[in-house]
């Protein structure tokens, strides 16, 4: 990969003089070719020789006349890759010079090595500065045309070198027939000869070698989201060719070592193959648009290897685990799969597994991903709209034709109430050989993940955004009212209580705007709220109609939260994010660091952390209720999980994102947090840097266990209220606060919220679940 630096300063000059000689050197040969062909060569056509003459000097003549022809389409080919690439180059080094040279009138520098940063960072602005003050927006644009420049410049250089290097060959006798007019089509020749190559590949099977299979890889690494490789590839295996590919794979009959001996690369080569499928379904080819209604056809027919015979559908939901794959063609795709388990099961007379199971033999192994066998197609689907957010979106909110065949036919099913209530989930085998329900609900919680927060479930933290919108919310709604309407529904759903804390997180400020009014039961925000602030007006990304009106009332919200932290991971989760959000509304409601205020201008203030503090009671709460629940009374195990309760306060900040910060939390990964404005404010900044005792730190393991179940409990809570004052302390420690003002603040806000607490026991929190 070029490097910044190398683009920016690259010294063109010896490879325009380069294009310069070789256009030369086309047009001497274009004489010589002439010469060669209606001199040399015809007169050795015409020549009347015998014997030896004629069987070797004349065919020796023409071939070499033909040189000549090769050498003027060598050296056209050559010119014509470097010209190409001399622009490429040329136009990537001037994108660079023209974004340097606007990023100061932007406020922006942008450092050698093409680190993006702030010409003059606020906290060194004089009281009077006018000047340009870019925003986190401005940051990413700038980034994102960076990396574009040298990824322009990158792929001119890959597919240029490996052009020419093919162009010279290893034939010191005979000059290169191949003819490239431009270097896109060296690339899609590339291509195309990369395609061909996997698929030769292909054909072995698992007869493969272990050295094939990583050569295979290799292919598909190189073009990973290259389309013209990608439907290549897919038109030359088939529609059925990667369905028998894999189901052979996974056939354990048939004497193939690859599955016992190299798990990994089978891993690594379902990963590419799905990516490599993905990239190709967004074509709009007629023979890809073929390829995508045949591949569903397909699923509803057995797959016959030697030994099993899984159906189309249950091998290629397993090559959608990963990758973006068309939107239209993954919800087509899977309202066929519902259809075809509805019919399989008599409208759901009976469960799925019964009609998924194979007779007889071993199970086919289609999944190498790890978590299940990959038996139940509906896993890798769901992780497929796990990575499709628009896709999971419109699939969760819209209706099944369940006669599609019958024009006249209108019975319907909701998708989401099938598949968060209604279907009877199949056990699978786990990695340690255990049947469970887990992988199952643990692949719908990241379909619900992308469906609610618009990014894929295990998006990059570079570059997210907080892109909710109002479709997003409306399936959030419908989250809220499942999961948030009885204990046992999650609790009966091992898996997917971390996705149901990252979606809580990503709507925190829209529970908090609940949370603030005096009824269970209303619906519209108090007045002159100090949440909700979703733009610079205060008005709601999710439309006109909830600036004032709730996603949920208040008794809806305490109930989620509530359910969603009596799990460790959802916890945790949730009270990273409330004490997040919290700050970020204080940077936004209260008087800006170093600026004079008085005792009327901090309501705000204390409202937000006046609900901040209760929210984070309702968690510890329900939390350790249900540890009560759930351990025996001074035993090991109960105080260990009391222990845990205040872990959460050593998370990290993967990425300071617009609109949002990524909190990475020791049980759910990355969680994009809403903040209340774009810009990060000083409490925030001080909150992230700011260090916090947790209960599981403070006593080695062997004290821990000495002590009372009770007292752990108490001392748990204490902390946790200690905890909950944090984004108070942040505040009034925030850079630009005098000393008089820091104590004054200090006393006003966090002393006054230290009752706010108590406020979560007035609440009606859920009952804790019993477990059978």
């Amino acid at each position: 990969m070029l490097k910044f630096d190398q683009v920016l300063h690259a010294r063109l000059g010896s490879l325009k003089e380069a294009v310069t000689v070789w256009s030369e050197t086309v047009t001497k040969l274009e004489k010589t070719k002439e010469k060669a062909e209606t001199g040399l060569r015809n007169k050795a056509d015409k020549a009347d020789w015998k014997g030896e003459n004629a069987g070797v000097t004349q065919a020796f003549v023409r071939k070499t006349a033909k040189e000549f022809g090769d050498a003027l389409t060598e050296a056209t080919s050559i010119r014509n890759i470097l010209r190409d690439a001399q622009s490429e180059f040329q136009a990537a080094k001037s994108e660079l010079e023209k974004l340097v040279g606007e990023a100061p009138g932007k406020g922006i520098r942008i450092d050698p090595d093409g680190v993006v940063s702030y010409l003059i960072h606020p906290d060194r602005r004089a009281k009077d500065y006018d000047g340009p003050k870019p925003e986190q927006a401005d940051f990413e644009a700038m980034r994102a045309a960076i990396k574009a420049a040298i990824t322009r410049a990158d792929e001119a250089d890959d597919v240029a070198s490996r052009a020419l290097r093919g162009l010279v060959g290893n034939d010191k006798n005979n000059f290169s027939d191949t003819s490239y007019d431009s270097l896109t089509a060296a690339s899609k020749a590339q291509d195309a000869e990369d395609a061909h190559a996997a698929y030769e590949l292909y054909k072995k099977g698992d007869d493969a070698t272990p050295e094939e299979i990583d050569k295979l890889n290799a292919l598909f690494k190189a073009n990973q989201k290259d389309p013209f490789f990608a439907e290549r590839f897919a038109l030359e295996v088939g529609p059925k060719g990667s369905m028998e590919y894999w189901a052979d794979m996974g056939d354990p009959s048939d004497g193939s070592r690859l599955g016992a001996d190299h798990q990994d690369k089978l891993k690594e080569l379902q990963k590419n193959w799905s990516l490599t499928l993905a990239t190709a379904t967004h074509s709009t080819s007629s023979d890809m648009e073929q390829w995508k209604a045949d591949v569903i056809k397909a699923g509803s027919e057995p797959i016959q290897t030697r030994g099993s015979n899984p159906y189309g559908f249950q091998v290629m939901s397993n090559l959608m685990r990963v990758g973006d794959y068309d939107d239209k063609f993954l919800k087509d795709y899977g309202n066929a799969l519902v259809v075809t388990e509805r019919k399989m099961t008599h409208d759901g007379r009976l469960p799925p597994d019964r009609a998924w199971q194979q007779l007889g033999g071993m199970p086919n192994h289609l999944n190498w991903q790890g978590g299940d066998l990959g038996t139940d197609p509906m896993v890798g689907f769901m992780e497929g709209l796990g990575h499709n957010p628009k896709a999971s979106t419109d699939f969760f909110s819209g209706s099944i034709d369940l006669t599609p065949e019958n024009g006249k036919g209108d019975k319907k099913l909701d998708p989401f109430d099938y598949f968060t209530k209604d279907r009877d989930w199949p056990e699978e085998l786990n990695d340690k050989g255990d049947r469970t329900k887990e992988p199952g609900y643990n692949a719908l919680g990241h379909a619900l993940e992308s469906a609610t927060t618009g990014h894929p479930y295990d998006a990059d933290t570079e570059g997210l955004k907080d892109v909710r919108t109002k479709e997003n919310a409306e399936v959030m709604q419908k989250v809220v009212e499942r999961y948030g309407s009885d204990p046992k529904v999650m609790h009966k759903q091992p898996g997917i209580d971390d996705s149901l804390g990252k979606m809580g997180a990503a709507y925190i400020d829209e529970l908090n705007r609940s949370l603030e009014t005096d009824s269970d039961t209303a619906t519209h925000e108090k007045k002159n709220s100090p949440f909700g602030f979703n733009d610079d007006k205060g008005k709601s990304r999710f439309g006109p109609e909830f600036d004032t009106k709730l996603l949920w009332n208040r008794g809806d919200a305490v109930n989620f939260m509530g359910i969603v932290s009596q799990s460790e991971t959802g916890h945790s989760t949730l009270s990273a994010a409330e004490s997040l959000y919290t700050t970020s509304v204080l940077d936004q409601v209260g008087p800006k660091p170093g600026t004079p205020f008085d005792d009327r201008d901090l309501t705000d203030a204390r409202t937000t952390l006046r609900i901040g503090s209760e929210a984070q009671g309702i968690l510890d709460e329900t939390r350790m209720a249900q540890i009560d629940k759930d351990y025996e009374k001074d035993s090991e195990e109960h105080k260990k999980a009391v222990g845990k309760t205040t872990e959460w306060v050593k998370f990290g900040v993967g990425a300071v994102a617009a609109g949002g910060v990524v909190a990475l939390t020791g049980g759910a990964g990355g969680v994009l947090v809403p903040l209340a404005a774009e810009t990060v404010g000083g409490a925030v900044v001080t909150f992230i840097g700011m260090e916090a005792d947790d209960i599981g730190e403070k006593y080695e393991k062997d004290e821990l266990l000495k002590k009372k179940s009770d007292d752990l409990s108490d001392e748990a809570l204490a902390m946790g209220k200690e905890n909950s004052l944090r984004p108070g302390i942040a505040y009034a420690n925030a850079e630009g606060w005098s000393e008089k003002d820091r104590n004054y603040l200090d006393e006003e806000l966090v002393n006054y919220v230290r009752t706010s607490r108590l406020h979560a026991r007035d609440n009606s929190l859920p009952d804790p679940y019993e477990k059978d």
